[in-house]
């Protein structure tokens, strides 16, 4: 089973200079896409049967896809009707480029893609390159400060998701109490989150050491050959 689904190098652009052509249907989005297109690439990506165009840039973590990323993709394709995926209620953690908000978008799934405010521009250029038209669920782009404006902007009485979705949102930063923190409080019963991570220091360990303390943990795959783990996560209820 491959873990990359990038498609061949021989397929995939990096011609910069043409990273500011747009599509005629997408000539409404064009506020969208980051001015500075030399630090860009368009990124190829297979799933769900569907060519997924991601762009990216190597000048910031919210513009790059990240392996745990494309696990969580695999993970998803492949059990998309176990999961009853179609027409689900989903929230992406750190959708950086929104690849996973894309795959989950294209599976049927009712999709709220967040991020810090820096990088939503690409992401929303991106869920909107890829979905429009293609998806019964347009994806939701909001800004998500972890541990910030939390119960303003996403209040329980209205915000219910069936899903949380998260990839390579733990990685050596030190924001991570206000992650779990996030986590938890998005959480409603019967709100699964699907974590996908590649393993890279000592402080990913610590936390899911705490995640388990929060949150009932399975782990549902491993890449060994490249350190990446998938869990299931229902928060503990008292």
């Amino acid at each position: 089973m491959m873990l990359s689904r990038k498609m061949p190098l021989c397929k995939r652009m990096h011609d910069t200079k043409d990273s500011n052509k747009i599509e005629p249907s997408l000539q409404s989005l064009q506020k969208f896409v980051p001015m500075n297109y030399a630090s860009y690439t368009q990124e190829y990506y297979q799933f769900a049967g569907k060519k997924i165009v991601i762009q990216e840039s190597i000048e910031s973590y919210g513009a790059v896809v990240w392996p745990g990323a494309t696990a969580l993709c695999q993970y998803l394709e492949e059990h998309a009707e176990e999961l009853s995926l179609q027409g689900a209620k989903m929230l992406e953690i750190g959708a950086g480029p929104g690849l996973v908000s894309i795959v989950a978008s294209i599976l049927g799934a009712q999709v709220t893609a967040t991020d810090l405010p820096d990088v939503l521009g690409n992401l929303q250029y991106n869920l909107l390159r890829n979905t429009l038209n293609h998806t019964a669920h347009l994806p939701e782009v909001k800004e998500l400060v972890w541990g910030e404006g939390l119960e303003q902007n996403f209040p329980k009485s209205t915000c219910y998701y069936d899903y949380l979705l998260a990839s390579d949102v733990v990685y050596h930063h030190y924001f991570l109490d206000k992650l779990l923190s996030t986590m938890a409080y998005l959480c409603q019963p019967g709100t699964v989150l699907l974590w996908a991570n590649k393993f890279r220091f000592s402080s990913d360990y610590e936390f899911l050491d705490k995640f388990k303390q929060v949150f009932d943990t399975t782990l549902l795959a491993e890449f060994q050959e490249s350190s990446i783990k998938l869990f299931k996560g229902v928060l503990k209820w008292d």
